[in-house]
């Protein structure tokens, strides 16, 4: 038996590849699924099941694609109803994979049809969870994204605290959990770096997991303080629902090279986002104006989701060589297909065209605490609520990048803006948003938060959350 997790750092997910004896499962895909057939080809193999652990909400799955290529059969957990053929399994129903099994425990909670498959080895011992969004290393999965359902947060997370109980927590201390995401994903709250845990460790450590816990208990700590989550969830989950177009076809549409002349007329004339995935460094220094960045070396996929509010938005882009297939791919796990093709040679060939170029002032921290000592500033922190709970420069207003689009009304086109995040990354986002929306007095603090506290800028200190973005 071999047991693989494949892990996508840029969603947080984790796709896992089973095989025995000459048969193989794979559990939560991601949408590129030649990934899965070249390995069981490689092993010899045949991928005889896909398990999906319940609609996700962060990704498009790639279900219905590999179970078209090979045959295989798509299982879901009691209560799923979709567009395509599946098998909806039953609560504790055995499925053989070789000389293996695994076992479906219905575990209601983040969503209805979620369900965990528990692996018995040769032997019939209980050997590994594959959890899905039920249970995390170090926190549970969210209540509050079930689409189309007349449930409350608070019923589906009485549901968790019932599947955590009495499905999960029986179990043997030394049964392994791999869940389907970890640290930086928005399926949780309080995720670990870790990808897998023994059960028992985490009855230990998950603060969900106590076993002196109150129904009552866990409904308010699973239920306080979840951020509303990204404005394309609840369309990634419908589109798991009702089958999404194969990876190939829209990697065929989305990886053509366009000469200028062509780029421009499809910005112009098919109203096609400009979207500009290099090196922030490399983009304040000259970008085609308009455009958007969203770098592909970040949480680009994440980004993309929680900014670009329609799915079917036309998009060309900007890619480093040799990465535009790699940024046509990354927008079709988040369900944006599409996409229209990319600038042949790059800002090099707009340059040499005779084309306008735009740019970002971006400025040290250092300069920043200069200048706040000459004067008052209008300091944007683009950091979510908590982060900016924690610690912020006095004064500093807090408009999150996640929620820029519900925020624009507090934000002037008459003042100057001096705009940080944690690191960087987020407020080149914010500021190339600003930019293309008209917004031209946008300073960009490089290095951050990180850099701002190295400096002696005053800074406050909150322990309560500010409610300011919801």
């Amino acid at each position: 038996m071999k047991i693989d997790q494949i892990y996508t750092g840029c969603l947080a997910q984790g796709a896992y590849y089973i095989e025995s004896n000459g048969e193989v499962a794979i559990i939560d895909p991601l949408r590129e699924t030649q990934t899965y057939i070249d390995r069981a080809a490689k092993d010899g193999a045949k991928i005889k099941y896909v398990f999906e652990t319940h609609f996700h909400a962060d990704f498009v799955s790639g279900h219905l694609d590999l179970a078209s290529k090979t045959g295989a059969t798509i299982i879901y957990g009691p209560g799923a109803t979709t567009n395509f053929e599946i098998h909806e399994a039953k609560d504790g129903e055995i499925f053989e994979l070789g000389n293996v099994k695994f076992k479906v425990l219905h575990t209601p909670g983040h969503t209805q049809e979620s369900s965990s498959y528990l692996l018995l080895d040769e032997n019939g011992k209980e050997k590994a969870l594959f959890s899905g969004d039920t249970l995390f290393i170090g926190d549970v999965g969210r209540p509050d994204l079930a689409i189309k359902s007349d449930l409350t947060k608070e019923d589906l997370a009485g549901m968790l605290f019932d599947s955590l109980r009495n499905k999960i927590m029986p179990l043997p201390d030394d049964v392994i959990v791999y869940p389907a995401h970890g640290a930086g994903s928005a399926c949780g709250k309080n995720m670990s770096k870790e990808t897998s845990d023994t059960l028992g460790n985490q009855k230990k450590v998950n603060y969900a997991l106590r076993a002196n816990m109150t129904r009552e208990e866990f409904i308010k700590e699973v239920t306080t303080g979840i951020l509303p989550p990204p404005q394309y969830f609840q369309k990634n989950a419908m589109l798991n629902k009702t089958g999404a177009s194969g990876l190939d076809e829209i990697l065929e549409k989305g990886s053509v090279p366009l000469d200028v002349e062509t780029f421009e007329a499809i910005a112009n004339h098919e109203e096609a986002l400009i979207l500009d995935t290099r090196k922030q460094g490399d983009f304040k220094d000259g970008f085609i104006p308009n455009s958007i960045f969203i770098g592909i070396d970040g949480s680009f996929a994440p980004w993309v989701g929680a900014l670009i509010t329609d799915l079917k938005q036309p998009i060309i882009f900007l890619a480093e060589e040799g990465r535009e297939e790699e940024v046509v791919t990354r927008l079709s796990r988040v369900g944006y297909d599409n996409t229209l093709g990319y600038l042949k040679g790059g800002i090099e060939a707009w340059k040499k065209a005779g084309k306008e170029i735009d740019t970002i002032e971006s400025i040290p921290a250092t300069q920043l605490a200069e200048e706040f000592k000459s004067g008052d500033l209008n300091v944007l922190d683009v950091r979510n609520p908590t982060e900016y709970s924690s610690e912020h420069i006095d004064g500093a207003e807090n408009v999150a990048l996640d929620y820029i689009n519900e925020n624009m009304g507090k934000i002037s086109k008459d003042k100057s803006y001096h705009i940080h995040c944690a690191g960087g990354y987020r407020s080149m986002i914010f500021s190339s948003i600003l930019k293309a929306r008209g917004f031209d007095k946008v300073i960009d603090v490089a290095g951050g938060f990180k850099a701002i506290s190295e400096t002696d800028l005053p800074v406050t200190n909150f322990v309560c959350p500010t409610t300011l973005n919801k």
